[in-house]
């Protein structure tokens, strides 16, 4: 089994800052693309930032200059370093990966989610 845990949501004001990490857990043979997207209410899932193992970064228009991504191959974590953020932030986080586990199998893995809010 497989699982990514986030953590580091929360209630912010606009122009603050967060940082969220999700860390990859269980039975991982190689972790490829790790990134996270995000869901506000009553939209689809988007694209945020996506990393490959060779660092190779994809992100979001919306997001650029103001996000970064980062990720420690040997904690299996990725990292999300949010600044100047503004309300149309909001949405809920997605944690993504994409593991190969020991069954040898490639598969995509979803976080549980954390809540964002930029609100005053």
């Amino acid at each position: 089994q497989v699982q990514l845990v986030e953590s580091g949501g929360g209630l912010v004001q606009p122009g603050g800052s967060l940082r969220l990490s999700c860390a990859a857990s269980g039975s991982i043979l190689s972790i490829y693309n790790m990134g996270w997207y995000r869901q506000a209410p009553g939209k689809q899932r988007e694209l945020v930032l996506t990393i490959t193992n060779r660092g190779i970064t994809n992100y979001a228009d919306s997001v650029k200059g103001r996000f970064t991504i980062s990720r420690d191959n040997v904690k299996n974590t990725v990292y999300l370093q949010m600044n100047s953020l503004n309300p149309e932030d909001t949405a809920v986080y997605y944690c993504y990966g994409q593991i190969r586990s020991s069954d040898y199998q490639t598969r995509q893995y979803w976080g549980q989610g954390t809540q964002v809010t930029v609100s005053s």
